[in-house]
């Protein structure tokens, strides 16, 4: 068993599971969540090392209070909490439902603080707990048509960060985010190689993340080489959002 626990939401798969299997090479003890059993079952086959997983909807309060407890049972401790579950539908605001804002805040916004609650007491135990959240460089740094609800709840994440940040500095917590760009997730291969090479032409470095990526700037921030750092957002996109015009990636 690890002296370093983390928990991750939402870490199953993609950017979640690439964050969860770099924590773990580090030598964590990393406890991932999803939403169905077969979730579970493909992040068990997927990811080495001291791991578990478990079921969780951020949605529901005494979900994430099991949550942690369920880290601590396991674990002994938790050290990390790094919130990775999220949602994207995409839709235009002309089409765009109370349903549709109310689920895109109630996990990717509510979910974050409800988590943060849940966890803020085993982190207090901790020496130097760590609180990490995914954010977006969409929304916080750009915008794209048909993610407006998606956008603003990626940026009031970085909102809350910066309060919690401030309310964690009497226990040596520290509270900071990471804004990824085009990542090469399963959800973005399924659009075909053709997309994956427009979206890569977009980027300075010429090619998209890997979900490592951000896992390594997660690592960053958890290791006591970020104790000075709180309340931050690193940006992880190859570039992306340096160009001022597609005339710029031209001239390179």
């Amino acid at each position: 068993m690890s002296a370093r626990v983390a928990l991750v939401t939402g870490g199953t798969n993609g950017i979640g599971q690439g964050i969860a299997r770099v924590l773990l090479s580090e030598g964590y003890s990393v406890m991932v969540t999803g939403l169905t059993d077969e979730e579970l079952a493909q992040a068990s086959k997927e990811l080495s090392g001291d791991v578990d997983a478990l079921l969780l909807d951020v949605r529901n309060p005494q979900s994430c209070e099991d949550a942690v407890k369920a880290t601590i049972d396991r674990f002994g401790k938790l050290y990390v909490f790094l919130s990775n579950a999220e949602v994207y539908p995409q839709a235009k605001l002309e089409a765009t439902t109370d349903d549709d804002i109310d689920l895109m805040f109630q996990i990717n916004l509510y979910g974050t603080i409800r988590m943060v609650q849940a966890a803020q007491e085993a982190l207090k135990e901790a020496e130097h707990g760590r609180i990490i959240l995914t954010s977006s460089i969409t929304g916080p740094i750009t915008g794209y048509p048909g993610w407006s609800h998606y956008e603003a709840s990626k940026a009031a994440q970085l909102g809350f960060m910066r309060s919690a940040a401030m309310e964690f500095t009497p226990h040596t917590i520290t509270v900071n985010a990471v804004q990824p760009g085009n990542v090469t997730t399963p959800g973005l291969k399924a659009l075909g190689e053709e997309y994956l090479k427009e979206m890569a032409s977009a980027v300075p470095l010429g090619y998209l993340g890997e979900p490592e990526d951000i896992g390594a700037a997660v690592a960053f921030l958890a290791s006591p080489g970020a104790r000075y750092v709180t309340g931050h957002a690193i940006v992880v996109d190859g570039g992306q959002i340096m160009p001022e015009s597609p005339d710029a990636l031209k001239e390179m």
